[in-house]
């Protein structure tokens, strides 16, 4: 873990004794003849993070409002099971390349790579049977702080990709109430990488309706237009004067249906936005702030990424039903996927997302809780 400073007080410990912190875990079924494991963490005022090493997913997120009342503020299943065949990705970490690749293919040193395609003629977040998303990682706690790394070797050829890629995710919860998410990865052979976090927010509590009423700001002045295939056009667009401007906190709903071309494409919001880049010592920039205000709580995002995915679960479609049988429709959840842009291995002038050997491919996103 490379995030150990304080930004603006951000990572910075507070001091409770009413819990005990660390790291518990159980098991929690199997996988392909594997054992999944799932970990409980746990911070001195009684934050948890739910993770298992199926994915990687995020299970649950428990954290006050601003009268200390917890709630679990993420979508998910209560059982292992409930994540098969997961097709909304609730949760899970997404790759080797989240987001979407145009018509399923890239060229890279000379040779054009094929891909499957799952979502028409693009790939997206490559949903198959050997993705990030699909595999049981190999889990560790950490020994020095609360926390717990998945480890995971993406083989050579692997759904498409060349190189054997080893990648390595680690979440830290903090008693700052901040969860640390750190991607390393390493490769024998040049490939794209663009790794990201999946989890669905809903501050109110999972289960607890729409989050059309939340309020959101995210630090972009442009973002990247897309085709109706909702393939980048290469453009960087300011938000400026479009229903995308959320430089100012804005409730979510408020322009959604708006007749905007990239809002009818989209069903709503499924963006990538430009971050605007001024990072603090640590590399991290704010990338995104939501607030809900009948409980308070409040999400900050942080991030090394250049990107992130603005989600408001338009395809949520009432089929998938969660946790105590909460049943998720559309709107139900909002995702701020940190990344690099969607298509780059197609966009040369995009922040490339080629990984090389000898280089370390890194990237830090930290979740901050709060509430007001």
């Amino acid at each position: 873990i490379v995030v150990t400073l304080a930004i603006g007080g951000l990572l910075a410990a507070q001091t409770s004794g009413k819990h005990k912190s660390g790291v518990e875990q159980q098991p929690f079924g199997t996988r392909d003849g594997r054992p999944v494991t799932l970990y409980k963490l746990t911070n001195s005022h009684g934050v948890e993070v739910h993770a298992m090493n199926y994915g990687g997913i995020i299970l649950s997120i428990r954290v006050p409002d601003r009268k200390g009342q917890f709630a679990d503020i993420v979508l998910g299943h209560d059982t292992m099971e409930g994540y098969i065949p997961n097709p909304p990705y609730i949760g899970a970490i997404v790759g080797r390349y989240a987001n979407r690749i145009a018509n399923g293919t890239f060229t890279l040193d000379g040779k054009t790579y094929t891909l499957p395609k799952n979502d028409g003629p693009n790939t997206l977040h490559v949903y198959k049977r050997q993705t990030f998303d699909k595999v049981v990682w190999e889990g560790e706690p950490l020994e020095d702080k609360t926390g717990v790394a998945f480890s995971y070797l993406s083989k050579d050829g692997e759904e498409g990709f060349p190189g054997n890629l080893k990648v390595k995710v680690t979440y830290t919860l903090t008693d700052g109430n901040a969860l640390i998410i750190d991607y390393e990865a390493t490769t024998d052979k040049a490939t794209p990488i663009n790794v990201s976090q999946h989890s669905y927010f809903n501050l109110k509590g999972e289960g607890n309706g729409d989050i059309l009423e939340h309020e959101i700001m995210i630090n972009a002045d442009r973002f990247t237009p897309v085709d109706k295939n909702l393939i980048p056009t290469g453009e960087l667009r300011p938000v400026k004067g479009t229903p995308l401007d959320f430089t100012k906190s804005t409730k979510i709903g408020a322009r959604i249906d708006d007749n905007y071309e990239q809002l009818v494409l989209g069903h709503g919001y499924d963006h990538n936005f430009v971050l605007n880049d001024k990072p603090d010592q640590n590399g991290l920039k704010l990338a995104a702030r939501v607030h809900e205000s009948t409980s308070g709580r409040v999400l900050e995002v942080w991030t090394t990424q250049p990107g992130i995915q603005f989600y408001t679960g338009n395809f949520l479609d009432g089929t998938v039903t969660g946790k105590q049988g909460h049943v998720y429709k559309r709107r139900y959840g909002l995702c701020l996927e940190t990344q690099h842009f969607p298509d780059s291995p197609n966009h040369p002038k995009f922040p490339t997302t080629i990984l090389k050997p000898g280089e370390t491919f890194h990237q830090t996103t930290v979740f901050k809780f709060s509430a007001k």
